[in-house]
Parts: C-alpha cells; structure tokens; sequence
C-alpha cells in the first residue's frame, strides 16, 4: 500500500470486505528510500491504514542501489520485502492494486521492447522461492484509475500523487502520457492466463508435456523444473515450442531445466550439468527452520548437523536402497537429486531421522497454472450495487464475482 489513490481504494474496498466477514487484514507499505519525501509516504499509508482498521506494517529497501536497472530492482525488492512479511504473519494471499490502466500502460511499454511481465488477476508472486505457496490477488483490473479517484473524492478521501508518475524519464511516465485520454481495454489482458492442458506433474520433481502445450503454460513448467525465479520468452521458448510442434526428437536445457523429446513423451527435469557448474556449497539446516534448496525441495530439520548437496559425485556413496531408488527417476535427472549430510556419519542419505523433505515443483506449478480458486466475492456487495459506490456496475458483469479463479510502482 503506497499512499496513491489506487491503494487507497483498495484498501476501503478490502477493510469493509474483512470487517464483514471477521477476517484479519494488514497492510503493507515499502519505503524503497530512493525519494526524500518517502519516509512522508510511508507515514501517511500507515495512518490511513489505521485509520481503516487494518494492521499495518512498514517495510524498508536498505542497502546500496543499483546504478542501472533501478526500476526492475526496487520491483523485486519490494515483492521479496512483501513476500516475506505475508509469510511472517501467515497470509496466504496479497492485494494488489492495478487497474486497466496500468495493463495498458505494460502493453504499451512491451511494444516498444520492454521486457515487463503481463499482470492477472490471480497469480502467484513472482519471487522465488521468499514467495512460495503465496498468491496475488488484482480485484481491480476492469477499474479505471480516473474513476476510483472519483470514488475517493466523493467520499472526502486523501490520497498521495507521486511526482515519479509525471517523469518522462520513466518509461511507465511516457507511457502514461501516450494513453492519456484513451479508453483502455484491460480485462481482456489482464486475464491471459496459463493453460494446464497437456502438463502433468509427477511426485519426483519431473514434468511431462504434450507437444502442443501453450507456450505460457510450457514457460511456467521450465521454470518450476529447473527451480529459477524468470520464466523463459523470446526467442529461445519460441524455437523450443517450435522444435515440439514439428515432432522432433531431441535434448535440450533452458530455463535450468532439461527437455527430452522421444515421439510423443517429453519430459522436463532438472539440468543437473548446470547444477554442477553452478557447484552450490552445502545448504546448512538449522533446527525448525524451513530452507528451500536449488529452488525445487523444502527441508526442515529437527536437529542440528544436516546440511543438503546434489546426489552427483555422491551417488556411489549411498546405500544400495538409496541408489535403488535414485535410480528410478531419469539417468539425466539424478544427479540433481538432493541428498543429505549429517556431522560425523560415514555417507550422504536421501532421508534422514528428524528431517522432513517437501517436494516444491508440483506446488508451485499448480498455482502458476491458475490450478487453485480464490474467495470470489471480494469485490461484492454493498460497494458493487448499492449507492454507497455505484463504480463497480453489475456484478454478473464482473468475472471474479462469478465461480473459479480469476512491476509495481511508487504511489498511484
């Protein structure tokens, strides 16, 4: 919640929905420390907060920033620095404000070869793996930033203006400025959406695909398998769907993950050559504390002196019934398996006393592919239909009031 108009909107619109049903709502406001007046910000979003009767909690980018690529990294920031607070006081889902504008306004920008990610309404967060297991939520992609600013000021509202918006030496500025006086169409966009068709996760980490999966749906199972955080565009996913689509057969790795095309069974797995380039030193396991390894197993340990490694170089250490089971996943693959050490023992084990293990890929690719439903009536009445705000019309009309599933800035 930055203080801007948009949030302001959404935060009335979220405390009246959870005051209605007794739930608990916070929220979260990121001071990037990269303008003088942001402390001023921070301040007001949290009285507003207040104010509304929600939670509020004040998170701080710290550190040097970059001299290049400020943008791109106050939004990772700024996701990682939320993500990390929703999990701290267990929530599952986080509110954002976009509204159509802002969907044509990244149309725009990718037009002109920006790299910016398209937004929906309900997604996973896109940091990774701070963001595991947690879903964003856009209830006002149909709204325009004009008429919630009339909403506000029907009701005597305050909002923030942040001069940022108005600075042609931003690219969202320039392009805000371009769409000035159109009439944007956001839900179409808003609402592309990964397809599940023709993917299936297995419980081992690997995914099948069929030839002709969509390449959204495709990009966001590369990134799962290979347990990175930026799904593959471009050129190099368009000639891999390509060489899918044609019937080749071949072995290839993108993303961190590898692809093995035979007829018509491809499977994705993890690139273990790359894990072993990469040659990541031992993840230490402290007692209680859950840590995420190669960005594709969950481990939490009861006790100390476990730490976790690749199976590759270990292989022939481990037991016979570990090596059995190994090598049931494939040649390609096992190397990338995760084996435990503990101080003092002889050999690397796949399980061990006291220390749970949680497959990630399957979780994680089940909520990138829009596999999961939200509550469908947090934009609902009285605010929809009633005069209280009349802005958000018929709620038949509306998709996210219907059944199943539906680059942040500074103030808006």
């Amino acid at each position: 919640m930055s203080g801007g108009g948009d949030s302001i909107a959404l935060l009335r619109l979220a405390a009246a929905w959870a005051r209605a049903r007794g739930r608990p709502l916070t929220a979260l406001s990121v001071d990037h420390r990269l303008n003088p007046a942001s402390a001023d910000w921070t301040r007001f979003a949290g009285e507003a907060a207040r104010a509304a009767g929600a939670d509020w909690r004040g998170l701080v980018w710290d550190g040097d920033k970059p001299a290049t690529g400020l943008t791109a990294a106050a939004r990772a920031a700024r996701h990682r620095l939320i993500a990390e607070a929703a999990r701290a006081i267990g929530a599952r889902v986080v509110l954002f404000a976009h509204t159509a504008d802002d969907i044509a306004e990244a149309d725009l920008m990718r037009a002109e070869g920006s790299t910016l990610g398209r937004v929906r309404e309900w997604s996973p967060s896109p940091v990774w793996p701070e963001g595991r297991g947690l879903m964003l939520l856009r209830p006002l992609l149909d709204e325009r930033r004009e008429t919630l600013r009339a909403w506000l000021a029907g009701q005597g509202a305050e909002w923030i203006e942040d001069p940022a918006n108005a600075d042609p030496r931003f690219g969202r500025s320039r392009a805000r400025r371009a769409l000035a006086g159109t009439v944007p169409d956001g839900a179409a966009a808003g609402r592309d959406r990964p397809s599940s068709e023709g993917i299936t996760a297995n419980h081992d980490g690997t995914v099948r695909i069929a030839r002709d999966v969509r390449a959204r749906g495709l990009a966001a199972a590369l990134v799962c398998v290979g347990g990175g955080a930026t799904p593959p565009r471009g050129d190099r996913l368009d000639r891999l769907m390509q060489r899918l689509q044609v019937g080749e057969d071949f072995a290839a790795a993108l993303c961190g993950a590898r692809v093995e095309a035979d007829g018509e069974t491809i499977l994705l797995m993890r690139e273990a050559g790359e894990l072993a380039r990469r040659a990541p030193p031992p993840l230490l396991l402290h007692p209680g504390v859950e840590a995420v390894w190669d960005g594709r197993f969950a481990f939490r340990a009861s006790g100390a002196g476990w730490s976790v490694a690749p199976a590759r170089g270990r292989l022939s250490a481990l037991s016979a019934a570990d090596r059995a089971a190994v090598n049931r996943a494939p040649a390609a693959a096992r190397g990338a398996a995760p084996v435990l050490i503990r101080d003092g023992q002889a050999g690397p084990v796949l399980a061990g006393a006291g220390v749970e293990r949680r497959e990630l890929v399957a979780e994680r690719l089940r909520l990138a592919l829009d596999e999961t439903t939200h509550e469908d009536d947090l934009i609902a009445p009285p605010w929809r239909n009633a005069a209280e705000a009349p802005i958000f019309g018929d709620r038949q009309s509306r998709p996210w009031a219907q059944s199943g599933p539906a680059d942040d800035r500074g103030p808006q």
